[in-house]
């Protein structure tokens, strides 16, 4: 089911619930959606639909980040119980093994071994990732600690 439709029944689903959170976190996504739909002109396919998560998921995080150093904690758990939501609609995380097989099999695809040319890693690292949802900041230090190693050991 493509997702504007899920989020369609899920705003109904909490309209006759009356849960008004839910309901205004899904419209911000459902707008959000449709906002990246109109403005590259194209229908949704599922990488678009993840890379507009991904965006709202950072934009909470952060938002949360921000508003916890700024004493008001209500706002940073709105935003907490927002990214909640966000997270419910997109794919499984790969575990710990699935990113260290993907990177180790990038690094030897590529033959990279110095941390200089960890670009081509990552590019190769989140080939391997797709349709999975990985925090870019953590495959990055990930990716950068296992150069790291390969340097030190060679």
């Amino acid at each position: 089911m493509a997702l504007l439709d899920q989020i369609q029944k899920d705003m109904v689903s909490a309209m006759k619930g009356r849960e008004e959170v839910r309901l205004d976190a899904l419209r911000m996504v459902k707008a959000a959606l449709q906002k990246h739909q109109v403005d590259t002109m194209k229908p949704l396919d599922t990488q678009s639909e993840l890379q507009v998560l991904n965006m709202l998921i950072k934009q909470r995080r952060e938002s949360a980040d921000m508003f916890r150093k700024g004493g008001r904690p209500e706002l940073a758990d709105k935003e907490e119980a927002e990214l909640k939501l966000i997270e419910s609609y997109m794919p499984a995380a790969p575990s710990e093994q699935e990113i260290d097989a993907a990177v180790n099999a990038a690094m030897a695809e590529t033959g990279v071994t110095s941390l200089k040319q960890m670009g081509v890693v990552m590019k190769a690292t989140q080939a391997k990732l797709a349709g999975k949802r990985v925090d870019g900041k953590a495959l990055s230090d990930r990716v950068r600690a296992m150069l790291a190693a390969k340097e030190a050991a060679s």
